[in-house]
């Protein structure tokens, strides 16, 4: 039996709305990768949890052998898997120059 649908909110304490955008990194370990998802943001929350984001990628520790990409912006969209994902390097460029 499949699960109903629901909203995904945004991650930032309080808000109300729903998450527009996944703040991920691409991770590898050199036999698996993955987006490793920082935040599920609304726009706008987005410019703050980005730079929170970018923090913790700066002060994360990697295993030999580990990889994990600066953080980018992806665009949600309801049953979309990672790969489908549309990332939006504008936002990206906006929100680091902002923050």
């Amino acid at each position: 039996m499949s699960m109903p649908p629901y909203t995904v909110m945004c991650y930032r304490a309080g808000c109300p709305n729903p998450a527009e955008f996944k703040i991920a990194a691409r991770w590898n370990d050199g036999l698996t990768h993955e987006l490793k998802t920082y935040s599920l943001v609304c726009a706008s929350c987005l410019p703050a949890l980005f730079a929170q984001a970018l923090v913790k990628r700066a002060a994360c520790r990697l295993a030999p052998g580990e990889t994990l990409d600066k953080p980018g912006i992806y665009e949600l969209h309801r049953g979309g898997r990672d790969k489908q994902l549309k990332r939006r390097t504008d936002l990206e460029t906006v929100t680091s120059a902002n923050g």
